[in-house]
């Protein structure tokens, strides 16, 4: 590929991208049952542009977004979502390799779901700001087993290359506090698409804090190899 050199080995993005994801995909990524969350207490966290919480919501679900980047208006947040997906599709150039396209079919189809999660999320961030709570991990404004169940996706292993070890373990911990049931984290894997080397040094330090921790398969991959989850339960 002439001075360019050979393909990368790492999908690469400046600072954290905010972007969205719809529920079809929050549906695979954690195995969840639709039906089930009707009357349960859910916890999306962080959750950037999702439309998770508000289709969650609607399926009778008590649903709570967390993002660090919640509180400015619709609009800035709508100019930023956009900018973010415009920069997380142009660095797939040149790595695409490192993806399974069958559940996108390509890069196109990837953003129109990122822009579709967006608008969902805009328009639920308008008429239910309750809903969306502005704090950031390590450090939660919820009592201990606020809610059933706790989500996590896309930040925990993800970002290894600026998130250390501690704020990893901080961050689990702190999100397995709130979670009365279950917590479960998404996916296993950096941006170079190999699964976080101290996992098990992780799951040690759940155990000593009194929590049960797995890795279960979950029916979605896009990153190659990210099939997994890291389930934790009181």
């Amino acid at each position: 590929m002439g001075d360019d050199g050979p393909a990368d080995d790492r999908y690469r993005i400046d600072g954290f991208a905010f972007l969205g994801r719809t529920f079809e995909e929050y549906r695979r990524m954690f195995d969840l049952d639709p039906d089930r969350l009707a009357g349960e207490r859910v916890l999306d966290c962080p959750g950037g542009a999702c439309s998770f919480a508000a289709e969650a919501a609607a399926r009778g679900a008590e649903a709570v977004a967390v993002d660090p980047l919640y509180g400015p208006t619709p609009d800035d947040l709508a100019a930023r979502c956009a900018r973010d997906v415009e920069r997380a599709v142009a660095a797939l150039d040149g790595v695409e390799h490192l993806y399974d396209w069958e559940f996108y079919g390509d890069a196109g189809s990837l953003e129109s779901y990122r822009r579709a999660a967006a608008k969902r999320f805009l328009a639920d961030y308008e008429s239910t700001p309750d809903r969306y709570v502005r704090a950031g991990l390590p450090d939660l404004p919820f009592a201990d087993g606020s809610f059933d169940l706790v989500l996590s996706a896309h930040l925990l292993f993800l970002y290894d290359d600026r998130l250390d070890h501690e704020f990893h373990r901080a961050a689990l911990c702190e999100l397995a506090r709130v979670a009365a049931d279950e917590l479960r984290v998404f996916p296993l894997v950096g941006f170079d698409a190999e699964r976080y080397g101290r996992l098990d040094d992780l799951r040690r330090a759940l155990g000593a804090a009194g929590y049960a921790s797995a890795v279960r398969e979950v029916p979605f991959e896009v990153q190659r190899g990210a099939t997994e989850m890291l389930v934790v339960r009181r």
